[in-house]
């Protein structure tokens, strides 16, 4: 079998492969190996995202604070569309959150107490008795999500990077100073580095390399689309409560994307939407909002992978030149121009930049290690 040489190997098209695979291309022969068709087929391709500054543990915000600015200013040429779209988050608080609510407030950045009454203003379908007070997050945006996705794989194509589809690693091996990866479409690459950027499939990759697992658990997350007329709800915030058991976002100007926020334990696959969790979906705005629900347009489901600190799983494991870029959960999106950058740097051997240098410790998967 001829083995191709190049420099990194990259398991994984999604937008964490995709990422780091741009940021490296300058300095480095990139082979991005992907299993699917195409690129992003699993969570990139069914991600509903939005920025938000104050979601998630304290590294996915050093991240996402350091991904704002690419959204909101690409590189010239790297997306024919915006990247970003101004869209508030609320926050609605039952009775029984309003602990989390304070919560929220004392540890956010850039988020105000708006009361029940203004919340009903802004979403004029709000039941009258389902909130007693409301926060409002307004440094937050809608990310186009396939305009980041392929911006990043035009950015690897231009820069001498191959994307290799229907590649889906077969054999994994480190031999002479290098890690050999033999794919399902009979071709062989052999590189010093090693990218495992497998998102739901991470650990069976680390397992195929020898690289002790770090114990990655795919969640299944369902998404609904609905039409919410008569109400008008293109300029409405994604509002949910502030438990996290529902939200809502105005998707197509004129349709509301509905998910229960739900997080089934699965193994890594193709996943589909459940019944009951869609129904759940529908069930629970409902409690929160006045829209009648006549049919479900559309109903899909993807995978978060979490590690079991579900903090970030970024840079080098425990064998040589073995690099993470797992365990995204749901904030793989809105930090990825980081988390490219984060990783690219330790790839080289260069200092993380210092907005995020915090994170090292945090993200790094060598703290699952015995």
């Amino acid at each position: 079998m001829q083995i191709t040489s190049t420099d990194a190997i990259i398991i994984g098209a999604g937008m964490a492969g995709a990422t780091v695979a741009a940021n490296l291309a300058n300095t480095h022969r990139v082979v991005l190996l992907e299993a699917e068709e195409s690129a992003g087929f699993h969570a990139t391709g069914r991600s509903a995202a939005i920025w938000i500054r104050n979601y998630g543990a304290a590294d996915v915000r050093i991240l996402t604070a350091a991904s704002k600015e690419f959204f909101q200013h690409p590189p010239e040429g790297f997306s024919e569309t915006p990247l970003a779209h101004d869209r508030p988050v609320l926050h609605l608080a039952p009775p029984e959150q309003m602990p989390a609510l304070e919560a929220l407030l004392a540890g956010g950045a850039m988020i105000e107490r708006i009361g029940a009454a203004r919340a009903k203003q802004m979403v004029p379908a709000l039941r009258e008795n389902f909130a007693v007070d409301a926060a409002l997050e307004t440094d937050c945006f809608d990310i186009e999500v396939a305009a980041l996705h392929n911006g990043y794989l035009r950015m690897l194509r231009r820069l001498g990077g191959q994307l290799a589809l229907r590649h889906r690693a077969g054999k994994i091996w480190h031999e002479g100073g290098a890690w050999h990866c033999e794919t399902s479409a009979g071709d062989a690459f052999a590189a010093p580095i090693l990218v495992n950027a497998a998102g739901a499939w991470g650990d069976v990759v680390a397992e195929l390399a020898g690289e002790p697992k770090i114990g990655l658990q795919p969640k299944r997350r369902t998404g609904v689309i609905i039409d919410p007329a008569p109400f008008a709800v293109r300029d409405w915030p994604l509002v949910g409560d502030v438990g996290h058991s529902w939200y809502a976002r105005p998707e197509a100007r004129t349709k509301l994307m509905l998910s229960p926020a739900d997080e089934t334990d699965s193994p890594p696959l193709d996943a589909q939407p459940d019944e009951f969790d869609v129904a759940v979906a529908v069930d629970r705005m409902q409690q929160a909002l006045e829209i009648e629900v006549r049919r479900v347009e559309h109903s899909w489901a993807g995978l978060r992978s979490f590690a079991p600190d579900r903090s970030l799983v970024i840079g080098p494991g425990q064998l040589p030149g073995f690099f993470w870029m797992c365990g995204q959960g749901g904030y793989g999106i809105q930090t990825a121009p980081g988390a490219g950058i984060f990783l690219a740097a330790q790839i080289r051997g260069q200092a993380v930049p210092a907005a995020m240098a915090a994170a090292i410790p945090m993200v790094s998967p060598l703290r699952f290690a015995a």
